[in-house]
């Protein structure tokens, strides 16, 4: 007897989602709870566990299908969902064996605590990830794991075959187009990127702030603050602890319109924006007003980790006070971020260059970093929003300033 398997309740507000990819295939054996599909949601991916131990069966739906809660999906058919037993082949047979599924492989990987995109990697490279070392939290595999494993393989002999004729090459000068569809992800952060610009009355304001003293301070205690915490000790940090307290000065930066009226927090729920291969996606700090700023390092790189590798949860990206979005990474020098609704303001980052400024008469060399300001005019008036960007620069130049809440 077939059971069926049916699209899970996907969180609050979610009716829908796209399948993204078959873990399983049919005739596959699985196990009770061993993820057979994943389902992209407007927030993040979602993997769709075997409600029962037996034999894949038929799909229901295709990748990019999209796909309602409660719809039909798949089967699994009756079985012991132990993998059936292989002989060797023949003398003189041509073994064409496909890519180990990440449970067989080695026999002692759990193919639960592997990522989607992880999956995805081991089948693409042809890599047994028993014979790899994971450098994730808890020895987890990630999907950098796999393709450092793949580059360092000796390229395989091509198996004879036979001949076929050669795909036709481009023509010189030929100009090519491809189309892709849209993950549900990116169509979320497209429609609520217009969203913002479509509502909001958008304007930025900036400011550079000297990172003389942070880099300072990290220099002095990077060695003692990773021994104690078991984390590095990067600049967000304290970025975050400057914006919770200007953001106690000026709670309007901290709050946003809700129809006729203003809805304001005596807490900072501080959204981080985090580059994933899906696209960008928006986890909160929650109380980061009141977390250490060894604890605000540990939470953003707890969730840089699960976002690369497609594990961050629905609830982790509701709800946020205000964000904070680190172009300098990627080594941007200025930019106008884009609020995040129903936010109404978001800081900019940006990278560390060293510019001549001009110090007590002297003109000097100091690490310099353009911040930006994007905000609701509706809700917030240009003297806060300088207020807010003044109070956050003088917390980074003088770090002393946090420490006594001034």
């Amino acid at each position: 007897m077939a059971t069926e398997v049916l699209v899970p309740v996907l969180g609050e507000s979610i009716t829908e989602a796209t399948l993204g990819e078959w873990l399983k295939q049919p005739g596959d054996p699985v196990q009770v709870d061993e993820p057979i599909a994943s389902l992209e949601t407007d927030k993040v991916s979602v993997e769709v566990p075997s409600p029962v131990a037996g034999v894949m069966g038929a799909h229901a739906v295709q990748p990019g299908d999209t796909v309602s809660v409660g719809a039909l999906i798949a089967t699994i058919d009756a079985g012991d969902g132990a993998p059936a037993k292989t002989t060797a082949p023949e003398a003189g047979t041509t073994a064409a064996a496909p890519a180990a599924a990440p449970q067989e492989a080695g026999g002692n990987v759990d193919a639960a605590a592997l990522s989607p995109s992880v999956r995805r990697a081991i089948l693409e490279h042809g890599v047994d990830p028993a014979t790899v070392k994971g450098s994730g939290k808890d020895g987890r595999l990630t999907k950098e794991d796999i393709v450092a494993a793949a580059s360092s393989k000796p390229a395989a002999a091509p198996a004879a075959a036979p001949a076929a004729a050669p795909a036709a090459a481009p023509a010189a000068g030929e100009r090519r187009e491809e189309r892709v569809k849209m993950t549900r992800l990116r169509q979320t952060i497209a429609r609520r990127l217009k969203e913002a610009q479509d509502t909001a009355a958008l304007l930025t304001t900036f400011n550079d702030v000297d990172m003389t003293a942070v880099i300072e301070a990290r220099t002095k205690y990077k060695d003692l603050f990773e021994k104690k915490h078991g984390v590095r000790l990067g600049f967000m940090g304290f970025f975050v602890k400057a914006a919770c307290m200007a953001l106690k000065d000026i709670p309007s930066v901290n709050a946003y319109i809700e129809g006729d009226e203003i809805v304001y927090h005596d807490y900072a729920d501080i959204s981080v924006a985090v580059s994933a291969p899906q696209g960008l996606v928006v986890p909160v700090i929650r109380s980061a007003d009141q977390m250490s700023v060894a604890q605000v390092e540990k939470t953003i790189g707890d969730f840089g980790k699960r976002a690369k590798e497609g594990a961050l949860k629905m609830d982790e990206m509701k709800g946020g006070t205000f964000t904070i979005s680190n172009g300098g990474v990627f080594g941007s020098l200025m930019s106008t971020p884009i609020i995040n609704p129903p936010q109404s303001a978001v800081l900019g980052l940006h990278r560390i260059e060293e510019r001549p400024v001009v110090r007590n008469g002297q003109v000097v060399v100091r690490p310099m970093m353009y911040l930006a300001l994007s905000y609701d005019h509706r809700i917030i008036d240009g003297r806060e929003a300088v207020t807010f960007l003044v109070a956050l620069k003088n917390a980074i130049e003088d770090p002393t300033r946090l420490l006594i809440d001034l």
